[in-house]
């Protein structure tokens, strides 16, 4: 296994232990998370390690591709991995994070459609012997959304301090994009998908 396909594995992983931090029921073992106030802003103790793990994880996912690119280290497997590692870590905390209102139910509901769509088209065009490239619209959409959600684990710091809502304006520009990518996939491909 080579150096990218570890840092994805890595992703997977990390997403793991995201989810078991946001999810477990500590207080069932006498473990309690402090919570701390920056000004008026509470902080969470338990957010702040999932969204440091987060923030490593996506980090991964920046770093794999580009090892991967510079190397020459691009695999069929590593495409597949990198795939599953992105939506792990991506939409399982989108959806912990809405069904704990932290943030609205109808983000994790277009981009998890969306990308069931656009995988849709991908294994249709890779059945035709065409792969589908990530657009620039869909790498907005992550680095939006990668973004976005670290800032709703730090309770939107600093940002909440001027009391502007940068963390929601990400996602719901994320969503957004996500749409727009969408779109563009499916003209890009609809030559395959009716031929």
């Amino acid at each position: 296994m080579n150096l990218p396909n570890k840092l994805t594995v890595a992703r997977i992983i990390l997403s793991v232990v995201i989810i078991i931090i946001l999810l477990f029921p500590f207080y069932t073992i006498n473990i309690q998370f402090p919570t701390f106030y920056v000004e008026e802003v509470l902080i969470d103790v338990k957010y702040l390690i999932a969204g440091f793990i987060f923030l490593i994880a996506s980090l991964t996912d920046f770093l794999d591709g580009h090892i991967a690119r510079k190397r020459g280290l691009v695999t069929n497997t590593g495409k597949l991995l990198d795939a599953i590692a992105d939506k792990v870590l991506v939409n399982s905390v989108l959806i912990i994070l809405a069904t704990q209102n932290q943030i609205h139910a109808i983000i994790p509901v277009v981009i998890v459609l969306r990308d069931i769509i656009v995988n849709a088209i991908r294994m249709e065009a890779a059945s035709k012997g065409k792969v589908v490239a990530a657009g620039g619209s869909g790498k907005l959409k992550t680095a939006a959304l990668m973004v976005g959600i670290v800032l709703i684990f730090i309770n939107n710091l600093p940002f909440e301090l001027l009391e502007i809502r940068v963390a929601d304006f990400l996602l719901y520009f994320a969503t957004i994009m996500s749409l727009v990518s969408m779109v563009e996939y499916y003209y890009a491909n609809k030559k395959l998908i009716f031929d």
